[in-house]
């Protein structure tokens, strides 16, 4: 038998339910499939708006292909200087190809000027960061040598590339020592600061906890300190990869082809702008893959990021 109380609501039934209809589900609860459903229906609703925001970039990049031919076609600026989209895309099958005996553009394909750079920002950045993120552990952790190094850091942070090329040129020559060694001395300096900032962030309880349960120096720097500043030194090398990128075109101007800044480099000496917008275009879009596979990378090494 069911009792109704004096403010109208149901009371429990014999079996203990709240609505009395033995189900075990009170008035208003989700039932036990609902998760499942509800985590099908967030699937569904992230598809959609992954669509919407394709939508928003695809019509973005129409808009701006329709507004460059419109310039171009308006006649405002001289052809050579500024190609149609068409002519751009002309310049990408013309360095993509083997067209009349001719391999690519300067006797190399254009997936190949852009291997050999993607090669030497590899090279540049790997040693920037086996030098840096070792010299960010020392300045965030110990105190003597911050105050030596880290100004000798911000020196070379705030140097762009080209006031020290000819220098390594003088150095090194015109092969790939001077290149590899211009895109370290680019990398190495954010990723030594977010090092750095990475260590001295850590969170004081962490520290504390390790030295309670006995860690010593070493065991705190690479047990606690360095796994909870991890984050950070990723992001550090990705923007280390960054600047590489943009300092790569002004290490190839010294013999660097093949190379995509000297591609670029050679397109400019013959006025050739379609080939230097289809040189542009390939490192912007190649960019955009390298950021997508760190970005991948720190979802897999640190996956904790961001979460409570």
């Amino acid at each position: 038998m069911t009792v109704v109380d004096t403010t109208g609501e149901q009371a429990p039934d014999a079996a203990g339910n709240p609505s009395g209809d033995g189900s075990g589900h009170a008035p208003g609860k989700t039932p036990r499939n609902a998760p499942a459903s509800a985590r099908a229906a967030r699937r569904t609703w992230a598809g959609v708006a992954a669509l919407r925001w394709a939508a928003l970039r695809l019509l973005a990049l129409v808009v701006l292909l329709a507004a460059w031919q419109a310039v171009v076609t308006a006649g405002l600026w001289p052809r050579v200087l500024v190609p149609s989209p068409g002519d751009v895309w002309q310049a990408f099958v013309r360095a993509s190809t083997v067209h009349d005996g001719v391999r690519g553009i300067s006797d190399h394909l254009l997936v190949e000027h852009l291997a050999v750079s993607l090669r030497r920002i590899a090279i540049g950045t790997g040693y920037a960061a086996l030098v840096g993120i070792p010299l960010g552990l020392l300045i965030g952790v110990v105190k003597p040598l911050a105050v030596v190094l880290e100004p000798a850091v911000t020196f070379l942070r705030t140097l762009p590339p080209l006031a020290y090329l000819s220098l390594l040129v003088i150095w090194f020559g015109i092969d790939e020592s001077p290149k590899i060694w211009l895109l370290l001395i680019a990398a190495l300096p954010p990723i030594a600061a977010a090092t750095a900032a990475a260590v001295r962030g850590v969170p004081a309880d962490l520290v504390e906890a390790g030295r309670a349960l006995g860690a010593g120096p070493a065991a705190l720097l690479f047990s606690i300190r360095l796994p909870a500043a991890l984050p950070e030194i990723l992001t550090g090398v990705r923007i280390a990869v960054g600047i590489a990128y943009t300092s790569v075109v002004a290490a190839e101007t010294i013999n660097g082809v093949p190379g995509i800044g000297g591609l670029i480099r050679d397109a400019q000496r013959y006025n050739q702008t379609d080939v230097v917008i289809a040189g542009i275009i390939a490192i912007g879009l190649s960019g955009i893959v390298l950021d997508a596979l760190f970005k991948g990378l720190e979802r897999a090494t640190v996956p904790w990021r961001g979460r409570a």
